[in-house]
């Protein structure tokens, strides 16, 4: 039984409580760790090339034959997850997405490679159609220019299926489609590998600003309209509810809120409505950006301004992050821990 505080004269004095770095690590609610952290990659089919993502400073396209050197010394170094990103450029594009679950296609190559390159290394794998399709939207297209959901859907289920055949360990479809994560769902289930293919949905991903520099690094700007009517409004706290809700109906394993810390409130929320389910959040590319210049400037150490953000995200519900930051994460872990 847990027994209130019976105010006194001395209730109010904290100072003690946190005047030492001990207490202050006694007064954390979680503290970042290495498990905590999933490292987004943007995969191309330019084998032998890294190209360096302007908008993204300090991050790039791998080609494949790069990927393992590129790799070693971050898992040497603690790292425990990543989430792939195909980024075709000699694959052509259609209204369908073909080249998504072509077997040539980046992200398949990329995990062949890895799992036997990193066989304890969580593999994540984005499943959308906007890197693959000639139009640039999440899904397939009507001929009016509206979105054709249950037809995206379709696509959606078969390219996780090619994934997961792959060898990937979670599947994260990012599209927005409503009732994806049911058929992902249930085409697992067919197949005989739900039990060993986990499916984290990004739930409650806002139409937002912040993400301008992923779509430099992806190419996967639409050619025409946004993605206002399949990404969530940014206003839209209700909506949001009801998508984490459903897409636990419909059979998600985790969870994510995204972009992160214009949208702690939905993370809290997700955590209240889901207390049992790993819940994720993604610092998307404008977020990374906005604190890397705003250390170029001065205005704080990359660090501060990197270890707040994530204080913030753990301390709102989030169990893991998906951040460019990772590598530099993992280094002050490793040095706070020598």
């Amino acid at each position: 039984m847990e027994f209130p505080v019976v105010p006194n004269k001395h209730t109010s004095l904290l100072h003690a409580g946190y005047h030492h770095p001990i207490h202050r690590k006694w007064q954390a609610n979680a503290q970042i760790t290495s498990e905590m952290l999933m490292y987004p990659i943007f995969v191309t089919d330019n084998d032998d090339v890294e190209e360096k993502i302007d908008t993204l400073p300090g991050q790039s396209r791998w080609g494949i034959n790069l990927l393992v050197d590129f790799l070693k010394p971050l898992v040497d170094n603690g790292l425990k997850s990543v989430i792939l990103f195909g980024v075709p450029v000699k694959i052509k594009k259609d209204p369908v997405g073909s080249a998504a679950d072509d077997p040539n296609t980046p992200t398949i190559r990329a995990l062949h490679l890895l799992k036997k390159a990193f066989p304890k290394l969580l593999l994540a794998v984005d499943v959308c159609l906007c890197p693959y399709t000639s139009h640039g939207h999440c899904g397939v297209l009507r001929d009016d220019g509206t979105i054709d959901n249950r037809g995206s859907v379709r696509r959606l289920a078969d390219i996780s299926m090619a994934y997961a055949r792959a060898g990937c360990d979670m599947i994260a479809p990012s599209d927005m489609m409503d009732g994806r994560i049911k058929a992902i769902k249930d085409a697992l289930v067919e197949e005989g590998i739900a039990h060993k293919v986990s499916l984290m949905s990004y739930s409650a991903k806002f139409a937002s600003g912040f993400y301008g520099p992923f779509r430099d690094a992806c190419h996967s700007t639409p050619g025409s309209g946004d993605r206002k009517c399949y990404q969530l409004p940014p206003q839209s706290r209700g909506l949001a509810r009801r998508a984490l809700v459903r897409d636990i109906g419909e059979g998600a394993d985790v969870l994510m809120v995204k972009p992160g810390t214009p949208y702690l409130d939905i993370l809290r929320d997700a955590r209240e409505l889901a207390p049992d389910y790993p819940l994720s959040v993604y610092q998307v590319s404008g977020e990374y950006a906005m604190i890397w210049h705003s250390a170029q400037a001065g205005v704080f150490s990359l660090r501060t301004g990197v270890m707040e953000s994530m204080d913030g995200f753990l301390r709102a519900g989030a169990n893991f992050v998906l951040t460019y930051y990772t590598p530099q994460i993992l280094e002050w872990i490793k040095e706070d821990s020598n």
